[in-house]
């Protein structure tokens, strides 16, 4: 599969590319306040939450612009804390550094208008409802739990544990693939189902006059009748599979890429958004690529992967990963 990571700023580089070009985005821009990557034009310093949040909106009126009609955004917005003297804020995983010295120039600013000392921010909200009212039909709220958060000194609060990511689509009807990310259903939960309570089998079965033995849960998570009483559900007997739609709390654990002096998106987080939103063969992109994981993560599923990077020294860190892992098999576009 094809790739290509661009070097300059997100917008200008959007600008680039024609009209539905792209099946699907999956993104994790810098979070507000965390840290100055040391790069001019960079995202994430602005003065204010409010100004971060008219960035957003411009720049994924651009992804919007070169999605498909049936395209969709999968997007990672991290969270923080108006504070003069720190933070609870959280990185991918768990980077903190940087981020007190970074507020407190933006508070010497006046940057957190409308924020007390110690209120959360609220950035990931505050950006999908600005997307939403800019035109994006908001899906879902995923909730990426981190089982291994990175401990706070707080004592009022508790812990932060998790990110938000939101599913976004260009169009009411979009391309989504239930199936490529089904969670398989525990083998306790499917001998709970297979054994439910004798009251309520006997009062279905009652109703349709069959042998509770042959009760079977099928693909719509309902309780029918094995195919052989009925035909009608013939089709969905066989079809029965011991799989779940997926939830919206995603347990993913968060570590470091030793390569790379900032934070980085587990490769588990992306998988399922990159496995939903294309087909195989698709084209994703990020126009925040990092260290090119959503690449990396295209790539191993047969997807293309177009990504855009202002620092040069990330776009080479991304080229040197995705050259140098055993799912390049095409090369760069």
């Amino acid at each position: 599969m094809t790739w290509r990571i661009l070097h300059g700023d997100c917008l200008d580089m959007l600008k680039t590319l024609s009209d539905e070009s792209v099946h699907c985005c999956v993104s994790s821009p810098p979070y507000w306040g965390l840290r100055d990557y040391g790069v001019a034009g960079q995202i994430g310093l602005e003065k204010s939450p409010q100004e971060f949040t008219k960035k957003m909106v411009r720049v994924f009126r651009e992804v919007r612009r070169v999605l498909r009609s049936d395209g969709t955004l999968w997007l990672n917005l991290g969270d923080g804390y108006a504070s003069s003297g720190g933070t609870g804020h959280q990185g991918k995983h768990g980077d903190r550094h940087n981020r007190s010295h970074t507020q407190r120039q933006l508070i010497a600013a006046g940057g957190l208008f409308g924020l007390k000392h110690k209120d959360l921010v609220g950035i990931p909200w505050m950006v999908a409802f600005a997307l939403r009212a800019d035109g994006w039909y908001l899906r879902s709220e995923i909730i990426w739990h981190k089982p291994n958060p990175m401990p706070e000194s707080v004592s009022d609060r508790p812990t932060k544990s998790h990110e938000q990511i939101f599913l976004f689509a260009k169009s009411r009807r979009y391309y989504y693939d239930k199936n490529a990310i089904a969670e398989p259903i525990s083998e306790t939960s499917l001998a709970r189902y297979r054994r439910a309570k004798k009251y309520n089998i006997k009062k279905y079965v009652g109703e349709m006059g069959h042998d509770h033995e042959k009760i079977l849960l099928n693909e719509r998570s309902r309780w029918v009748a094995a195919s052989d009483w009925d035909d009608r559900h013939a089709k969905y007997a066989e079809r029965a599979k011991p799989f779940r739609n997926k939830r919206t709390v995603w347990s993913v654990s968060a570590h470091p890429f030793p390569g790379a002096h900032f934070a980085t998106f587990p490769p588990k987080l992306v998988e399922p958004c990159v496995l939903a939103g294309t087909p195989p063969g698709g084209l994703v992109l990020d126009p925040f690529a990092g260290a090119g994981t959503t690449g990396l993560v295209a790539l191993k599923h047969g997807r293309r992967f177009l990504g855009i990077e202002l620092n040069p020294q990330y776009v080479e860190l991304a080229k040197k990963r995705i050259e140098n892992s055993p799912v390049q098999n095409g090369g760069a576009a």
